[in-house]
């Protein structure tokens, strides 16, 4: 039987979201153009298209829900039964079947239609079949809003169920509310089912794994059941009721001693008698829960005497508590022995067995002196099914310090390490830079060093050896100040002088500001400053360049043009060929240049999304009308 992965089911959209994604991809993947002067086989065939289009979509998706979803009769019975219980079998076949007629009349119309099509005169009529077509593809469509949404919801569902494996290793919890199941799942495998106060916390189906003699175990938690009538029981408890009829498990029927979950010991043992139907051919084992708050005898007699009757039945009582741990590992043991057990002489008694144990062969060692050599077990693995058998307390983990802490807890991941010496475990680490030890480098007496620098410090600070006087200032040095106080006012009122000037006027670049050394050297001596003996200074140089460089310039400018174009000023050059330094550079700064206008002028060309008419004035529709008879209008 096909096992479904019910995650992988495909969206299933609304009925509008169904007809817009539909007509859109139709507009988009078929050709758009068509005049009425085209002949009318082109005409027929371009809207025959469209609608054969539309329809081909609606069929693909349509087919895909069909085949996505599951068909009841073809799924594991635990699954078809589940799903009668959730959904209801008779609407979800309902809906699909609505789906699949929606299917065939969509193939319908469009078969109808493109007939209809062949015998189209003119583009107006089937353009008018081409709109019908589709409109009563869309109009189907629309009838199927409900269902749609039924499935969507169905689809959104599924996803969301635990995978349980109908034939794999199963241990089954049931039993009433609030006795303590999804406690012991989650103590047992790695879940993390709800727990709280209440009855019905647990609302479905809850799958948990774990590792037990090397092989993987499933354990389903599953809701509360209630003690009256099946026809009375609700569809969280139906959900219970299909997971013991179909699973192949071992059931662990949960019982509160302690009656803290709001039903009497006798209530819990009833119903436990009205669902024992359910419990044929299964392991059963029961749990009194809760014996850190009650035990077994600590009851009643009658009550003492119920459990007695139990186990003179052949079905094993054990006492756990989840929230001290006791008896929890003994259960799991029990139950994973006795359904393994179950398992095997299941098989054995299967006509399967026979075509196995042909093809074994026990092979036997031949006996080659009286020495007897007794099986030996290693001291771990002994250890290990000793301490598996006495039900010794778990290894607390990180996650159980971290919540019993709180906000007090810090992971210490040292204490894991293997080393010779233990009490190493919490020294400091050397820090290591290009592959030595910082520490090596670190005087251990800095401080102390540190401390008696600072005293001596502070003793010379208050002998007054840091405190100086003011120096009295030679006439030299007033000078200087004097000189400096001249030049900053000088430029300040250079400063206002230029703010007042007109800006808007015509400006001269600074170059073309022209100031004689004579001047210069007269405003710097009226400051007080000696100018004699500078004709080897910055100032005096610059200017002997500069007037070089004029004459140069004038002489270049005397030569005689060579022709009409060079008889204008040398003075300034074209942009392309100034700042280079000679033809060879010019002729290679062009190359570059070129280089990267290939690109941009290679994106600039025409291509084949650009409009284009090719012609004008097209030969067919301006050489007038063709007499009769005559084809070849040239």
């Amino acid at each position: 039987m096909a096992l479904y992965n019910f995650k992988k089911i495909m969206i299933v959209p609304s009925a509008k979201d169904f007809i817009d994604i539909t007509l859109s991809k139709t507009q988009r993947k078929t050709p758009t153009v068509i005049h009425k002067h085209y002949q009318i086989s082109r005409i027929r065939h371009f809207y025959m298209r469209k609608v054969k289009f539309t329809q081909q979509n609606y069929h693909d998706r349509l087919s895909q829900i069909l085949t996505d979803f599951p068909k009841l009769d073809d799924i594991h019975p635990f699954y078809a039964d589940l799903m009668n219980v959730l959904y209801d079998k008779d609407h979800y076949k309902l809906a699909l079947g609505q789906i699949n007629i929606a299917k065939n009349l969509i193939d319908n119309v469009a078969k109808d239609y493109v007939r209809l099509m062949k015998y189209g005169d003119s583009l107006y009529r089937c353009k008018q079949l081409k709109r019908a077509a589709l409109g009563r593809m869309c109009t189907i469509m629309k009838r199927q809003k409900q269902s749609l949404e039924y499935l969507e919801q169905v689809r959104q569902h599924l996803s969301r169920l635990p995978t349980i494996d109908p034939n794999t290793r199963t241990l089954l919890l049931c039993g009433y509310p609030n006795v303590g199941k999804s406690s012991f799942i989650n103590q047992v495998t790695r879940a993390d089912v709800e727990v709280q106060p209440y009855a019905f916390t647990t609302k479905s189906l809850f799958v948990g794994h774990m590792d037990y003699r090397y092989l993987r175990w499933q354990v389903v938690d599953t809701p509360g059941i209630l003690d009256h009538p099946l026809e009375e029981r609700n569809t969280i408890e139906m959900q219970a009721i299909t997971a013991l009829a179909h699973l192949r498990a071992a059931v662990l029927y949960v019982l509160d001693v302690s009656e803290q979950c709001g039903y009497t010991l006798e209530q819990q043992l009833d119903l436990f008698k009205s669902i024992r139907p359910l419990f044929a051919n299964k392991p059963l084992i029961i749990i009194a829960n809760k014996c850190d708050v009650k035990r077994i005898s600590e009851l009643s007699e009658d009550k003492q005497k119920m459990f007695t009757e139990l186990e003179t039945e052949g079905i094993p009582v054990i006492e756990t508590s989840t929230l001290t741990q006791e008896g929890v590992i003994q259960v799991k043991t029990e139950a994973c022995d006795r359904l393994l057990a179950f398992r095997v002489d299941s098989k054995v008694k299967g006509k399967k067995v026979n075509d196995i144990l042909n093809r074994l062969h026990l092979a036997v060692p031949a006996k080659r002196d009286e020495k007897e050599r007794p099986p030996c077990i290693p001291e771990g693995a002994l250890k290990r099914r000793k301490a598996m058998e006495i039900d010794e307390p778990k290894r607390k983990l990180e996650k159980d310090l971290e919540a019993e802490l709180g906000d007090d807890y810090a992971l210490d991941l040292r204490k894991y390490w293997d080393l010779m010496n233990s009490e190493e475990k919490y020294d400091i680490l050397p820090e290591v830079w290009q592959g030595h030890n910082i520490a090596d480098y670190i005087d251990p007496d800095i401080m102390k060093k540190l401390e008696a620098l600072e005293k001596e410090e502070e003793l010379k600070e208050a002998a007054g050896e840091y405190d100086s006087e003011p120096e009295s200032e030679d006439e030299e040095m007033l000078e200087i100040r004097q000189l400096a106080s001249q030049i900053r006012e000088k430029k300040k009122l250079k400063f206002m002088e230029s703010r007042e000037k007109d800006i808007h006027g015509p400006r001269l670049p600074r170059t073309a500001k022209k100031r004689e050394r004579k001047t210069l050297e007269k405003e710097m001596s009226s400051l007080g400053i000696v100018m004699e003996n500078k004709d080897k200074s910055h100032y005096a140089t610059q200017a002997q360049r500069s007037r070089s460089a004029t004459r140069k310039r004038k002489r270049e400018e005397s030569e005689p043009p060579t022709s009409k174009v060079r008889s204008r000023s040398a003075s300034r050059l074209s942009r392309d060929v100034s700042g280079i330094r000679d033809p060879k550079v010019i002729k290679k700064a062009k190359i570059l240049m070129k280089k990267s206008q290939k690109k941009m002028n290679r994106l600039g060309k025409k291509g084949e999304a650009d409009r284009v008419v090719l012609d004008l004035k097209p030969k067919h529709l301006l050489s007038g009308k063709r007499k009769a008879g005559k084809k070849d209008r040239r």
